[in-house]
């Protein structure tokens, strides 16, 4: 596992919570650990530690950060604004703040989980709460459980001959805790009260527990539960106190994990999005190696909000939510206003999960969703090419069709590019299109659009005079006329072909 550095620390709790002034050495820098100083004890030499500076005034930590130099360590927290910026960097060490409130038992827990919160191949980082659970049941003498606030099973210990029941045994086989509404009452109990509380079996042949709740902050990460079958040591609650101040911390550093390796993936697909990530890892570290992509756009069918970015950011949630709960671990970005995702596996499901998508975030957001699907690729390197594919669906989704893959609108993405292709280069852009339509603005006349319906009508007079809802005497006049005053050759098959491409690509024009 690869130390944790300044950058991944900021990544995970950067921001509001804690705020980087200076960094001489980079975010490179490696943090190994937070240490809350003490004036009354020597400062250890620490290579990498950070230094909650304890009673110390921000504007009087100079002499604070020169030690932490002396001592090896990468950076120096104060509480509150007025750091000592100028020392930090003539000593090359990294100087950090948090609010002039905080609680510094907070900061170093907060410090302390996001040091450790490095991504882990396995278990997704909870494999410490079965170390823990097993310590538990050992230290108290009954089979322990850590569960999350909505009663799943994180973690159980496996130390043998300890007695169990059915409700350890179903909850375990479904990782979930059975539901009942004594079950509830139970947990009502439990959160509600400050320390380990005895709790009575709820039918006959169960046994009963002690059980604690887990929190950190004020906030409720979950709880460890003990079976007691009377035989538990005098101890067991202290025991029982000490492990849930631990498991706080081992679920605090989980979420931490899962939040930067959220973030990581965020990142690699925004690179693989632009084409600059590395195509031989790129798919690897996203989890989709061997199978073929596509890229889905989903934005706000709004032109205005008054809060657009917050609202853009619930769809990023709702998004990665429905693709969680498809494909696992997923990895979605907001770029732009625009929410991607890579969609792998067979591209049939697609468009009913983009349109799962699009139904569930106009609901919880209350304006409209669209989303655009790009081609189907294989390669990491195609990826790129995949996204510019949505994003041309993008502009040509409205109203009446709000979700399309890319091979749907195919004609119309394609008049879109030629639009764009031929609008930048200028011999491509000129002829007797412009003629036409110039001829039509100072005489009042119609030409272009006869034009226009004579070539959607595979230059058929009786199909354009349907189109225009005009005799066709009256259309076969129009184009003579045309030809006569704006001078071009309908005769010729390639003038037709470069006048009707520029007339529906670059004046927009469709047939009546």
């Amino acid at each position: 596992m690869d130390a944790c550095t300044l950058g991944d620390l900021l990544d995970v709790i950067g921001g509001p919570s804690v705020r980087l002034h200076t960094a001489p050495a980079g975010l490179a820098a490696p943090v190994t650990e937070a240490l809350l100083y003490d004036a009354h004890a020597p400062l250890p030499h620490a290579p990498g530690a950070l230094l909650l500076a304890v009673g110390v005034r921000a504007a009087a930590a100079g002499p604070l950060v020169r030690v932490a130099a002396e001592a090896g360590m990468t950076g120096v927290v104060v509480r509150g604004p007025g750091g000592p910026v100028g020392e930090a960097e003539a000593h090359g060490v990294a100087l950090l703040s948090v609010d002039e409130d905080a609680a510094w038992h907070h900061v170093h827990l907060l410090l302390s989980s996001a040091i450790g919160a490095r991504p882990a191949p396995s278990a997704g980082g909870l494999g410490d709460l079965f170390a823990l659970a097993d310590a538990v049941a050992a230290a108290t003498g009954g089979a322990t459980a850590v569960e999350d606030p909505r009663q799943r099973i994180l973690a159980y210990s496996t130390v043998p001959g300890q007695p169990v029941d059915e409700d350890r045994r179903q909850g375990i086989l479904g990782l979930q805790v059975p539901v009942s509404p004594a079950n509830s009452e139970q947990y009502r109990v439990l959160f509600a009260a400050p320390g380990p509380v005895r709790l009575p079996a709820l039918r006959d042949g169960d046994l009963p527990r002690l059980a604690v709740a887990v929190r950190a902050g004020g906030e409720t990460l979950g709880s460890v539960w003990v079976v007691d079958d009377g035989r538990l040591a005098p101890d067991a609650e202290e025991t029982l106190a000490q492990g849930a101040s631990t498991a706080a911390l081992l679920l605090l550093r989980a979420r931490a994990a899962q939040e930067l390796a959220r973030h990581q993936n965020s990142d690699l697909l925004r690179r693989l999005l632009d084409g600059t990530a590395d195509p031989s890892t790129a798919f690897d570290r996203l989890g989709l190696e061997g199978s073929e992509v596509r890229v889905a756009a989903f934005v706000l069918d709004a032109a205005s909000l008054p809060d657009a970015e917050q609202t853009a950011l619930r769809l990023l949630d709702v998004v990665r939510l429905q693709c969680e709960a498809r494909y696992g671990r997923h990895a979605c970005v907001l770029v732009d206003g625009v929410v991607y995702a890579v969609l792998p596996g067979p591209g049939a499901r697609h468009k009913r999960l983009a349109e799962d998508i699009v139904a569930r975030a106009g609901q919880a957001l209350r304006v409209s969703v669209r989303a655009a699907l790009g081609e189907v690729v294989a390669e990491a390197a195609e990826v790129a090419g995949s996204r510019q594919d949505a994003e041309l669906v993008l502009r040509v989704l409205g109203p009446e069709l709000p979700v399309a893959t890319v091979d749907e609108v195919r004609p119309r993405v394609t008049l879109l590019r030629l639009a764009e292709v031929l609008g930048e280069r200028r011999e491509l852009s000129a002829g007797a299109w412009r003629r036409v339509l110039a001829y039509d603005e100072a005489n009042g006349t119609d030409y272009a659009r006869t034009l226009v319906s004579w070539f959607d009508a595979g230059c058929d007079m009786a199909g354009a005079a349907k189109l225009l809802a005009v005799h066709p005497n009256t259309c076969r006049y129009r184009l003579k006329q045309a030809q006569q005053h704006v001078g071009i050759d309908l005769d010729d098959p390639d003038e037709r072909l470069v006048l009707w491409l520029q007339l529906r690509t670059l004046a927009g024009l469709e047939g009546a």
